[in-house]
């Protein structure tokens, strides 16, 4: 099966060069089911080249020992997958706008292939690189299972306008993918090692936020914990999802995340299993649908951290009661130590700052109590960003910053009733939450999780 050119796309009009398939990979870490490395293969294969990967290991705002020592040991994993399928290996330490282009001048490649990602700050080193080097590079989209660019060509109003459009072209685009086999050519060289230990000491990262146990890092595992959802969670998902105090969510998007799972074998896989048909579709729209809405947003507006992302609508609102008296408020410090008079949102702050990974739900109430909490809606979303980036494991993704844009400034969302301070944001509170699971027993388990 060869990969499909529509996932496919020119970064600059530089011709060919005559040296080995550079494969500079970034958000797609894995070795296997990665339409990139896929393509990359293929490409060397015509012109009887060999493949060699580049892993730039860069350093960024609130990096932390929690997300790099995950990341690290699972590039250990793929590096020595890579080995075996006689595919090189070079790990860059510093900024790849950098680091590519001195691995061109050495390397003088046919081709540069590249991860796609919506993120303003890898789209822009991805284009400086491609504007400044004389090789042709093209980036490949082996995160979304209908390419973010076939999907569509503007920013989406909301779930209910991008489903149908993505929806119509699921039967082209939801394949199994093909096994990974090494290319014809053989790369020669020395492959270079993941040292973790040593990489984290000369990117100076901080190592105050500590590694989760609950959660192993690698394709293996990633895969391991696909299997067990299904076999485990998937038939109650629908039934399960919602409630904080059980454990009914797939828990996968650490490794969606950091690519070590491709969302397209995640949905293929679970598309094909007799299951309640509630949940397989509930899971598929959360995997499919919602993801794909968030990749979306990030990739047609490029103000998505701020305030200025808002619907028009919701900036009126919130202009409107930007004077509105606030009964709490509280510092950043504050908020990280879970030290508000709201025991519901602490226990989740404390989830997010132990565990890596606040249940879904109450992410929702968490980023809308912020909003509540501070005094106006820019630091609402830097707070809420900060956060979120720094303890979660799957922290800067598009995902993240689309649900703190729901939750404080009305994204994907319509208006609701008026009141206080959130205007017309839809509002949560602590008495529609005990409403719908027992709080006191989430309560109770993220204050035991702390003292563990």
């Amino acid at each position: 099966m060869s990969v499909d050119a529509r996932r496919t796309r020119l970064l600059n009009n530089k011709s060919l060069g005559s040296g080995p398939v550079i494969y500079w990979i970034s958000r797609d870490q894995r070795a296997h089911d990665n339409w990139a490395l896929l393509y990359a293969i293929e490409k060397a294969n015509e012109i009887n080249q060999s493949v060699v990967v580049a892993f730039c290991l860069e350093k960024y705002p609130t990096s932390n020992l929690r997300q790099y020592d995950f990341m690290l040991r699972s590039l250990e994993e793929t590096a020595d997958t890579l080995k075996h399928n006689s595919i090189g290996f070079r790990l860059l330490i510093g900024d790849g706008d950098k680091q590519i282009p001195k691995l061109v001048s050495e390397l003088k490649p046919s081709l540069i292939i590249v991860d796609f990602s919506p993120l303003k700050n890898a789209r822009t080193k991805r284009q400086k690189v491609a504007d400044n080097i004389d090789t042709q590079m093209t980036e490949v989209d082996a995160h979304n299972v209908v390419p973010a660019w076939i999907a569509s060509d503007k920013q989406e109003f909301a779930a209910y306008t991008i489903r149908p459009k993505i929806t119509n072209l699921l039967q082209e685009y939801l394949t199994d993918l093909p096994d990974l086999k090494a290319p014809s050519v053989e790369w020669s060289e020395k492959n270079d090692e993941v040292n973790v230990v040593e990489a984290i000491k000369e990117l100076g990262i901080d190592e105050s936020v500590k590694p989760v146990d609950w959660c192993k890092p690698g394709e293996a595992e990633a895969k391991a914990s696909m299997q067990k959802f299904f076999q485990e969670k998937y038939d109650d998902y629908a039934e399960k999802r919602n409630d904080p105090t059980l454990d009914g969510l797939s828990n996968l998007s650490p490794y969606i995340h950091f690519g070590q799972l491709g969302p397209q074998r995640l949905a293929y896989d679970s598309s094909k299993l007799s299951v309640n048909e509630d949940s397989k579709k509930s899971f598929l729209e959360e995997l499919i649908i919602r993801r794909e809405l968030s990749e979306n947003f990030c990739l047609y507006n490029p103000d998505y951290k701020t305030t200025k992302a808002f619907p028009d609508w919701a900036k009126i609102s919130h202009e409107e009661h930007k004077n509105d008296k606030r009964e709490y408020l509280y510092s950043l410090g504050e908020l990280e130590q879970a030290k508000t008079h709201d025991d519901l949102w602490n226990a989740a702050q404390k989830q997010m700052t132990e565990r890596g990974k606040m249940h879904g739900y109450m992410r929702m109430y968490w980023a809308k109590k912020i909003l509540e909490w501070t005094p106006d809606i820019d630091k609402a979303m830097e707070y809420a960003i900060y956060l979120n980036d720094k303890y979660e494991l799957d922290g800067r993704d598009p995902n993240g910053y689309t649900g703190i844009a729901w939750s404080i400034g009305g994204l994907h969302d319509r208006p609701w009733f008026e009141r206080p301070i959130f205007g017309k944001i839809r509002y949560m509170n602590y008495n529609g939450a005990k409403n719908k699971f027992n709080i006191q027993k989430y309560i109770n388990q993220n204050n035991q999780q702390n003292l563990l």
